[in-house]
């Protein structure tokens, strides 16, 4: 069903050309969409009009057209003026609102295909059939890109995504939940990982400023195939859930830049707190003082590099390693060797996973 707004804006495309007044009214005689300054009802003459089996009629000094969806009717077009000028414009815009209705339906079908595909809800066979019979490509490389916001979504958002992608017919933009957008992005084979990231910056830039905030997105792995639309989509699902925890300071992120915490994520909250409790013997390793924290995060991000670490807290180098031995102490593992640093990494990653899971509780 087109909205009354589509309507509106046809019929006044089609006065802006023609100086035509037209009124788009329901069978029952209810206007949808009008031009006319003042309106009259003509509710009585709409309903004789419905159950004639004339397709157009003039009554009073008024055109009046049916209008079908596959030989089912579905609104009555009046226009203003009973000479044959106006019967011509009528029936162009009759022709009009039916192409319209038919390219909506079209649109509907296929977004009820795509969020069925998304959600693994086809049956193999059924994909290939269903995507034939709406003219969709089964063999070409596509991505997920999800659009996280802070506003809950409405038509209207989807259609300002559509835009911001130029309408591009091989890529379609749709919703499963009202939290979420979803592209589902048609790439050229030359396109790289790199260039994805591009696209979503892009994406992200360009929301942010149309006004909107707290934007996050998140994509897939690239696919070959239709059917393996909905694997991307999980993956950029996963990737929006993993980065809310371990990439907290990045607006975009990538399924293949998780990395370990991709992990981590699946792991089950009770052997969480085992890992911690066996390893730490039930200390937890980020109730260490602010200072602590510091030189354990800069020393990681230097890749255990003791020079560059202290060079970088403005400390001297046996200062640091002060703190290194004084850590080694009380944790019983040494950040200067790899096995060790690698068990304390992943801990911080744990608790910090577990943190955000309890958060999600209350």
């Amino acid at each position: 069903m087109i909205s009354n707004q589509i309507l509106q804006n046809t019929i006044e495309g089609l006065k802006g050309i023609s100086r035509i007044d037209f009124c788009v009214m329901d069978t029952d005689g209810k206007s949808l969409a009008s031009t006319f300054p003042e309106q009259s009802s003509y509710e009585e003459e709409i309903i004789s009009f419905v159950n004639s089996p004339a397709d157009s009629q003039v009554v009073q000094g008024y055109q009046f057209f049916k209008i079908f969806d596959e030989h089912q009717l579905e609104y009555i077009l009046m226009a203003n003026g009973g000479g044959d000028d106006v019967y011509m414009v009528g029936k162009i815009a009759v022709f009009q609102i039916q192409n319209l209705l038919v390219a909506y339906k079209e649109r509907f079908d296929k977004d009820n295909f795509i969020k069925n595909l998304l959600l693994d809800n086809l049956l193999l066979v059924d994909i290939y059939n269903r995507a034939k019979k709406l003219h969709i490509d089964t063999e070409v490389r596509r991505v997920i890109f999800i659009i996280e916001t802070k506003n809950e979504k409405d038509s209207s958002a989807l259609d300002n995504v559509r835009s911001l992608l130029g309408n591009k017919a091989k890529d379609f933009v749709t919703a499963v939940d009202e939290k979420n957008i979803i592209i589902v992005k048609e790439v050229d084979a030359n396109d790289s990982y790199a260039e994805l990231g591009r696209i979503a910056q892009n994406i992200y830039d360009i929301l942010k400023n149309d006004g909107e905030e707290d934007i996050l997105i998140a994509y897939g792995t690239v696919v070959n195939d239709i059917k393996e639309v909905s694997k991307s989509y999980k993956e950029a699902k996963l990737a929006l859930d993993v980065g809310k925890i371990f990439f907290s300071d990045r607006r975009v992120i990538a399924y293949s830049t998780l990395g370990i915490g991709r992990l981590i994520y699946q792991l089950p909250i009770p052997l969480c707190k085992m890992f911690i409790r066996e390893i730490f013997e039930g200390k937890s390793p980020d109730d260490f003082d602010e200072e602590t924290l510091t030189t354990i995060n800069k020393f990681f991000e230097n890749n255990l590099n003791v020079s560059e670490t202290s060079r970088q807290l403005y400390i001297h180098r046996n200062t640091l390693v002060y703190r290194l031995d004084k850590l080694q102490k009380s944790t019983g593992l040494d950040l200067r060797v790899f096995e060790d640093a690698i068990t304390f990494k992943i801990a911080l990653m744990v608790v910090k996973y577990m943190k955000y899971m309890e958060s999600l509780e209350y």
